[in-house]
């Protein structure tokens, strides 16, 4: 009788949890390129750039001790709280496009979220260090233990991966609420009108799929690890 690791003909059932994730990840990957590059080509009638949009949004919420720079690539805007930073990339700092103000205003929500100590952001930053520790670690000492027998490396490859889960898990509310704060500002500040608002929400929500995407490949794969260190006790 076939064990449930080998299936038929030596297949191993448990990649269809690798390929769902990988397949859900893609799709909201292709969801997000596609909403950014149609938005991008509209553009605000405010015709404030990225930049210009992201120190607007900053000094309306009294905060005046972060910069906004430019950085390279394509989709790697982000706010870094060490150096207080917000860097937007090359299609977002000069740009005029609801898809830029969006983008950038989403990055000054999570200043917002430094300035006023939002939990959830100061829980991710704290775990960074151990959730880098597990993505790293998890899978060879879970491999080690599966090739070699050993429970207890079973036991902490799926133990480090889980911290990995729980770092993605928290992030969720730290980006979803971002987005909120940015599209209220955005409002509030009249940069973007109720109709333009709207695009731009629905670039924040096509970037946060990506999000959600990447816990639900992750919790399939920590399934998958589940159900290989099950197989092995069995053995």
């Amino acid at each position: 009788m076939y064990g449930y690791r080998y299936g038929f003909f030596g297949f191993d059932p448990t990649y269809l949890l690798l390929i769902i994730g990988m397949l859900l990840s893609l799709a909201a990957s292709a969801k997000m390129k596609s909403t950014f590059a149609t938005y991008k080509k509209i553009r605000s009638a405010s015709g404030l750039t990225g930049a210009e949009t992201a120190q607007r949004v900053l000094r309306a919420a009294g905060i005046t001790d972060v910069q906004v720079v430019p950085i390279s690539g394509s989709l790697t805007d982000h706010y870094d709280p060490r150096t207080k930073k917000v860097c937007l990339s090359e299609d977002v700092y000069n740009r005029t496009s609801l898809a830029a103000v969006g983008v950038a205003a989403h990055e000054c929500g999570h200043a917002v979220q430094h300035a006023v100590n939002y939990a959830p952001l100061n829980l991710r930053s704290a775990i960074v260090p151990v959730a880098n520790i597990g993505s790293t670690l998890s899978w060879p000492l879970f491999l080690a233990g599966l090739i070699f027998s050993i429970r207890p490396l079973l036991t902490v490859g799926i133990v480090l991966f889980s911290l990995a889960v729980l770092f993605q898990l928290i992030t969720l509310p730290v980006e979803f609420n971002a987005s909120s704060r940015a599209l209220q500002m955005l409002g509030s500040t009249g940069i973007l009108g109720v109709e333009e608002n709207a695009g731009a929400r629905k670039v924040l929500t096509a970037a946060a799929l990506t999000y959600v995407a990447a816990l639900a490949a992750s919790i399939l794969q920590l399934l998958r690890l589940i159900i290989l260190a099950g197989g092995r006790n069995r053995d």
